[in-house]
């Protein structure tokens, strides 16, 4: 039986996948949430820092939505003693133009931003991550994503992982090991199925979807894990 791994995307944390009912893992991504930092944040030392923390090996289905989609991409490469049948990443931003770096380049050099209420943080989480309207603003997913201290408030997520940089996702997919789909919201402006079809052919698209299709609606995810498990 398959291993189910759910990793989230960037801003978030592995409380994205609540909505999900099956048995499966999912970790925080290094710097998010609970998890530690990293002293530099690359595809290469995230997928390294997940693989570290995987209770099972052998026989593992990757679903990553965006960033995790990557970071699945990265463990199904079979360098870091994962064995992935199955990767299906959603809502993976592919095109990369020199402005999108510059603007993550520079947030990643910003210094952490602090609040004075919890309700000023947790708008600028669900904005960070995509999930405003999508999350309730006082659900404790949320506190989640957020760290207090002396009464002041601020993202858990370290602002070094704006400064990942670009996947190069045709050498991502040439080198993996586990098949591969790749899937998007019929609505997220991330990406395009042309796009993605140049990439790896046939796409999953989920009708009437956006960006975070994997909260918008977890039944469509169900739909997604069927399609990675056949």
């Amino acid at each position: 039986m398959s291993s189910l791994v759910l990793l989230h995307g960037l801003g978030a944390t592995g409380r994205v996948w609540d909505g999900w009912a099956q048995p499966r893992v999912a970790p925080d991504l290094p710097g998010h949430g609970s998890a530690p930092t990293l002293p530099q944040y690359t595809f290469g030392s995230m997928a390294a820092a997940v693989a570290d923390a995987l209770p099972a090996r052998r026989g593992v289905v990757v679903v990553g939505h965006s960033l995790g989609g990557v970071i699945a991409l990265e463990l199904a490469s079979g360098r870091y003693g994962v064995q992935v049948d199955r990767v299906v990443a959603l809502g993976v931003k592919v095109t990369w133009s020199a402005d999108d770096l510059g603007r993550a380049g520079a947030l990643a050099q910003k210094p952490i931003g602090w609040f004075d209420s919890r309700d000023e943080a947790a708008a600028r989480f669900l904005k960070v991550s995509g999930l405003q309207g999508l999350v309730d603003p006082a659900s404790n997913s949320v506190d989640h994503g957020l760290k207090e201290v002396d009464g002041r408030w601020r993202l858990a997520m370290d602002p070094g992982t704006w400064g990942v940089g670009a996947p190069k996702m045709a050498e991502l997919i040439a080198a993996s090991q586990a098949d591969v789909v790749l899937a998007r919201g019929e609505l997220d402006p991330m990406n395009t199925d042309a796009e993605l079809t140049a990439l790896s052919g046939p796409v999953l698209t989920l009708t009437g979807l956006g960006h975070n299709a994997h909260v918008e609606d977890p039944s469509a995810l169900d739909h997604v894990h069927g399609q990675a498990a056949s």
